[in-house]
């Protein structure tokens, strides 16, 4: 069966925005970001993700331990990190269709904190807040089946994948399949839904805005419990990739220098270009400053230099 939802102004002005934006993105070329945005992206994911579940690292100790530096810090965070970052160092080993490859992930994500990490829960659960019951998840003997049914639902539906990410990501903290980690689990697995058709998500650290205000996040959760259906929790998760996307051209439209233009140049594969397509990447510059870019990089030996005057092409090594 469909998880229930309806299609209200909001999320159609939504989808829209995204999509226009996910175009400017694609136009240039931002889907393939910088290795030092990737690697600031990702210690950002990292970090607001596990920060939501009560992790005490900052990013300065998290790039510490990206880079295989100690840290001092509770066992149990610096494990969390850790694990943390050898899942999204190999997003490409998780099939977000596959249920197996979902257990798979969990355990990598709990190994070490939880007994039956990558496991079902076999207990009922229920989420507190103060002297208040907030969620009383469905009973365990039902969890195998319901979640099932969510990964038929995420086969077979023809729902675009913004959509489809969001309700995934509802019914599955509805569901709470496992005794611990299914907040980081359901924000990972919405990033690996949404990067099949864009993998621009790989290095978009929409987690970092669900950090900075996590009563919305609850909130949007609380009021689709409520209403037996996602429509609210799309609406917020819509709202959050939007400001995220925003938040990635404003970066762009920053001033870059040299270092910044030439390392990201390289990391988009061009193998063989020219002034000109450098030119079409930063528009912005003047054929003097691309010719000076140029000759740095091939000083650097990010590629070489073939031909002479308007017949030069650049080789990337």
């Amino acid at each position: 069966m469909k998880p229930p939802y309806q299609i209200t102004p909001e999320i159609l002005k939504l989808i829209t925005s995204i999509s226009e934006k996910i175009g400017e993105v694609n136009a240039n070329f931002l889907n393939k970001p910088s290795p030092k945005l990737r690697k600031q992206n990702r210690i950002k994911t990292i970090h607001s993700s596990l920060k939501i579940e009560g992790n005490t690292l900052t990013e300065e100790q998290i790039t510490a331990l990206l880079e295989n530096k100690r840290v001092i810090g509770p066992k149990k965070d610096v494990v969390e990190v850790l694990n943390a970052i050898e899942i999204y160092e190999h997003l490409e080993q998780y099939n977000p269709i596959n249920e197996k490859s979902f257990l798979k992930a969990h355990h990598n994500l709990m190994e070490n904190l939880i007994g039956d990490a990558g496991k079902y829960r076999k207990q009922s659960v229920g989420i507190v807040k103060g002297s208040k019951v907030e969620h009383l998840a469905p009973p365990f003997e039902n969890v195998p089946f319901l979640m099932k049914d969510l990964f038929e639902y995420l086969k077979k539906s023809d729902d675009i994948e913004l959509i489809k990410s969001c309700v995934f990501h509802y019914e599955m903290e509805f569901i709470h399949p496992f005794l611990d980690g299914n907040g980081r689990m359901g924000r990972l697995w919405q990033t690996l839904i949404l990067m099949e058709k864009y993998p621009l998500f790989e290095f978009l650290p929409f987690e970092t805005l669900i950090s900075n205000d996590q009563e919305k996040y609850y909130k949007a959760l609380a009021e689709s419990d409520k209403s037996g259906q996602s429509t609210k929790f799309i609406e917020y998760m819509l709202n959050v990739i939007n400001l995220s996307i925003s938040e990635l051209l404003k970066f762009n439209n920053r001033t870059l220098n040299e270092k910044d233009r030439l390392e990201y140049f390289v990391s988009l594969n061009k193998n063989e270009f020219s002034r000109k397509d450098y030119m079409d990447i930063f528009k912005d510059i003047s054929s003097a400053t691309a010719s000076r870019d140029l000759k740095k990089g091939t000083e650097l030996n990010l590629f070489e230099k073939v031909g002479e005057k308007n017949k030069t092409i650049y080789r990337l090594k």
